[in-house]
C-alpha cells in the first residue's frame, strides 16, 4: 500500500507529499531528473491540481525539490562537498581549500550494537557495514571517521575496492547503490582523544578533539549513514552568517 492510501486521517496534499518523498528514495526519478506536471499527477492520483501543487511546496520547501523558470520542477541534488570546510580548516599555502586524501583502513560486517541500531532505526541484531576512514593532508592524518551503514541497503559496497573510487562516498552510494543522500543532520561536540584515536591522528592521548557526528537520510527521510569524524582541534574552525 502505498503511502498516499496509508492513513486517510492525513490531509490528502501531505499524502501525496510523503508518496512522492517514498517515489523520489526507490528512485522513480533520479537526482536532477523533472518529476511529472501537476496535471499528470493531478490524473495519476485523481486529485485536483491545487493538492498537488500543496504538496509540491511542501517538498520545495524542504528542499527535496526545485522549481526551474520555464523547464519544471526538477529533484534537487544536495551539495555535501563543501560541508568539511564548515568546521575544519584545511587550506594549501595559498589560502586555497584542500581535499583531504581518503584511505579506508577497515570494513567490516556485524550485527548493529544498540545504539546503532537505535539511530539508523533498525531492528536488534540487523547487520551493518562499518567502516573506518583517515582523511589526510600531504600525508598527514587530519580526521578518523567511524561510519555505520545498513548492510542490506549498501550491499555492493562489500564488492568493491573504495580505497579506489575517490575521496567522497556519496557519490560511490549513489553510483554503485542506488542510495542518495537527501539530507543530513550535524551535531558538534568537543572531546579529549582516547588513545584509539590519538593513534590514528597521531597526536597525544588526551588531546582535544572535535567531533562531528551526522545522520545522513534519504529523500524519504529513512536513516542511510551514521558517523562521527574526529578532528585536532587545531583545524577546527566555526563560520556562520547572521544577519
Amino acid at each position: 500500500m502505498s503511502a498516499f492510501q496509508r492513513d486517510d486521517r492525513l490531509p490528502r496534499y501531505q499524502r501525496l507529499r510523503d508518496e512522492l518523498a517514498e517515489q523520489i528514495a526507490q528512485n522513480r526519478w533520479r537526482p536532477g531528473e523533472a518529476i511529472p506536471t501537476e496535471a499528470a499527477l493531478a490524473s495519476e492520483y485523481a486529485i485536483s491540481v491545487g493538492t498537488v501543487r500543496k504538496a509540491i511546496d511542501v517538498l520545495v520547501s524542504e528542499g527535496v525539490l526545485e522549481r526551474q523558470q520555464g523547464r519544471g520542477t526538477f529533484i534537487r541534488r544536495p551539495q555535501f562537498q563543501s560541508s568539511l570546510f564548515r568546521f575544519f580548516r584545511f587550506q594549501g599555502l595559498n589560502g586555497e581549500r584542500l581535499v583531504p586524501e581518503s584511505r579506508i583502513l577497515a570494513m567490516e560486517t556485524l550485527q548493529a550494537p544498540l545504539a546503532v541500531s537505535q539511530v539508523l532505526s533498525l531492528p536488534a541484531g540487523t547487520e551493518v557495514i562499518r567502516l573506518v576512514r583517515l582523511r589526510l593532508l600531504n600525508a598527514q592524518p587530519v580526521l578518523a571517521e567511524e561510519i555505520w551503514l545498513p548492510k542490506s541497503r549498501f550491499l555492493p559496497l562489500l564488492t568493491v575496492n573504495l580505497q579506489r573510487q575517490g575521496p567522497l562516498l556519496y557519490p560511490v552510494y549513489e553510483s554503485l547503490c542506488g542510495q542518495v543522500v537527501a539530507r543530513a543532520s550535524e551535531t558538534l561536540t568537543a572531546e579529549a582523544v582516547t588513545a584509539v584515536h590519538a593513534r590514528l591522528l597521531q597526536i597525544d592521548v588526551g588531546s582535544p578533539v572535535v567531533v562531528i557526528e551526522r545522520l545522513a537520510c534519504d529523500y524519504a527521510g529513512a536513516p542511510l549513514e551514521w558517523r562521527r569524524s574526529r578532528g585536532h582541534a587545531s583545524h577546527f574552525r566555526y563560520n556562520v552568517e547572521i544577519r
